[in-house]
């Protein structure tokens, strides 16, 4: 089969490579439907890379599909079952998997970035990776299954009293999430930041209220005349903004941090902070979230597909990654089978 191979420090290629088989007895072989492009594959194909991964392996995390064959200890999946893939997985022994934080498990191993991931037709799964999704939802939705769940974790942690505002920095697809989700809660105005026009646009269609296309200093002064004293919630969703965040929540309200990039570094103020009696919540991946995602993802009037800029053959992924990296795509998808 054809596969996207990771080779290290910036290169990748298309390579025929065997196809997977059934090895384990918890094995799942997934044909895959729909694989997405995300900005961790974009790190770790920096050179130097800003995300680890294991050279030789297979990219692509973000990845839905049908069932074609079952490991003996697989469990109740059958072949032609349609599947989302939760490709964090975690070793469930080790200290934190014991207390319930699965999420920061120390043995943690991830499909896609340090194994065999979905960017090729076949994929060899853990069956406890795997979540039923419904026949009818189009391969295309049930690829955003994986960065939904993460966003839906996070509101989770942060979520809106009927009528709060919110705030979102950065309308990238994660970003966009935030918008969708906290509409679909109820949030009362939110407020999207994002300086490049492609993805104003689709974060008003999303649901956002209001869109500064400022990413300086006066995006501050600004989103204040349009929610004045503050806003309840405050996502960054790039990684770099925090000192901002704080700036434009009002006190005793949340800063929710998810964008990660790990070599960026920022000032904050703790006297801020404290004077104002902010929460302030990191949320990494999940835990729990899938089975009401794909519930959600069943649901036709959540409109996740407007976040889609970009459907193309596995050979074009070259395309599609210079097309994220330029800021004229939002989330791209690729289909292994054309």
């Amino acid at each position: 089969m054809k596969a996207v191979v990771f080779l290290g420090s910036g290169r990748w290629e298309i390579r025929d490579v065997p196809d997977p088989r059934v090895a384990r007895g918890d094995d799942v072989l997934v044909e895959v439907e729909r694989a997405g492009i995300c900005g961790t594959d974009l790190h770790i194909l920096e050179d130097p890379p800003g995300h680890p991964a294991t050279a030789g392996s297979i990219l692509g995390h973000e990845y839905a599909g049908r069932v074609v064959e079952c490991g003996r200890d697989a469990g109740a999946f059958r072949p032609g079952e349609r599947v989302v893939v939760d490709p964090n997985i975690p070793c469930g022994a080790c200290e934190s998997c014991r207390a319930g934080r699965s999420n920061h498990c120390s043995n943690m191993t991830t499909l896609g970035i340090f194994r065999d991931g979905g960017l090729a037709r076949y994929s060899v799964v853990p069956a406890r990776a795997l979540h039923r999704v419904a026949p009818e939802v189009p391969p295309e939705r049930a690829a955003l299954g994986e960065p939904l769940s993460c966003i839906y974790a996070a509101v989770e942690k942060a979520p809106p009293r009927p009528g709060d505002s919110v705030v979102v920095l950065g309308a990238g697809p994660i970003g966009l999430m935030f918008v969708l989700l906290y509409r679909r809660m109820g949030a009362g105005t939110i407020l999207a930041v994002e300086p490049r026009e492609l993805r104003r646009g689709v974060a008003r269609s999303a649901g956002a209220d209001c869109v500064l296309a400022s990413s300086g200093p006066e995006v501050v002064e600004e989103a204040r005349k349009l929610i004045p004293g503050g806003a309840d919630i405050v996502v960054d969703a790039v990684g770099l903004l925090l000192p901002t965040a704080v700036e434009l929540v009002r006190p005793g309200g949340t800063v929710v941090l998810f964008g990660m990039i790990q070599k960026g570094k920022q000032a904050v103020s703790q006297y801020d902070i404290t004077r104002k009696e902010l929460v302030i919540l990191g949320s990494f991946i999940q835990r729990t979230a899938f089975p009401r995602v794909t519930r959600l993802l069943e649901q036709k009037d959540f409109p996740i597909d407007r976040i889609v800029s970009h459907q193309l053959p596995l050979a074009r992924i070259g395309e599609a990654l210079e097309a994220m990296r330029a800021g004229s795509a939002l989330k791209v998808l690729l289909d292994p089978a054309v």
